[in-house]
């Protein structure tokens, strides 16, 4: 945790800031709720996406947050909330924050909430189940009884729930993981770049196994308040233009992996 480390349990980490407080605004006109920052709500960790390492917050999303940043002149903040709070927009309408990158999904139901950037990337789900289970595919847990587990409030619950499933809901990604590690559940079903991540270290490679992709059409997109054009549009130009310059591919390549097949 960084010296910027706020009390009551939230962590906010690219820099202090000034400590000027009240709305503000950014180069080219884009309002801000702090002088000199932009604020991103966020829910930790969910790595690649946004995660702590050696007290910093670092991560794919936090990565084209920090474009966005660097163009309107300001540092970004980051601040951990609860995950459902995205769905409703609830900190953004209360101007606890300026924007939500939490590795979200844009989805009809979302956006009566909240406005969305350009899609920034293309997920799909993934299950995950423990070796001894032998499950592979979603009808191997169904067939066998087996408990399946999702992160609360995700499309990867939702997904888990239209297949007839009722998922053990955990609060975040790491208690997914341990609900897995202690038999909690069986098997779980969440973003295919997280499993990525849990199977580089060699006790998870060992314990479980990847079973199917699930390919949903899933899409991320970045989200402000509704109505809030400009820092919309302050988005999606940052993403607009590291797609065109090669800096997003440069990211995608250190936070998740090789470029899919057929993208360069």
């Amino acid at each position: 945790m960084t010296a910027c480390a706020a009390a009551a349990g939230l962590l906010l980490v690219a820099g202090c800031g000034n400590g000027d407080e009240g709305p503000a605004v950014a180069a080219g006109g884009v309002p801000v709720v702090q002088k000199g920052k932009l604020t991103t709500c966020t829910h930790l960790p969910y790595p690649p996406f946004q995660f702590e390492r050696d007290g910093e917050i670092v991560g794919f999303d936090v990565a084209l947050i920090d474009l966005v940043a660097k163009n309107l002149k300001v540092e970004q903040e980051i601040i951990d909330t609860p995950f459902e709070n995205f769905k409703t927009g609830a900190f953004l309408n209360s101007g606890r924050c300026d924007l939500a990158a939490a590795g979200m999904t844009i989805t009809e139901d979302r956006k009566k909430n909240v406005d969305f950037s350009v899609p920034y990337f293309d997920a799909t789900q993934a299950l995950l189940a423990t070796e001894k289970s032998g499950a592979r595919t979603l009808a191997d847990v169904k067939a066998r009884n087996l408990k399946l587990g999702a992160q609360a409030e995700t499309t990867g619950e939702s997904y888990a729930t239209s297949q007839g499933f009722d998922p053990v809901a955990f609060e975040s990604s790491d208690a997914v993981l341990n609900g897995l590690r202690t038999g909690q559940v069986d098997a779980v079903i969440i973003d295919y770049p997280v499993v990525q991540g849990w199977l580089k270290d060699k006790a998870n490679a060992r314990a479980f196994r990847l079973g199917q992709n699930i390919e949903t059409g899933e899409r991320y997109g970045f989200s402000v308040k509704k109505g809030n054009d400009k820092l919309r549009a302050a988005i999606n130009k940052a993403i607009t233009d590291a797609k065109a310059d090669g800096t997003y591919n440069k990211l995608y390549e250190e936070w998740i992996g090789p470029l899919p097949k057929g993208q360069s």
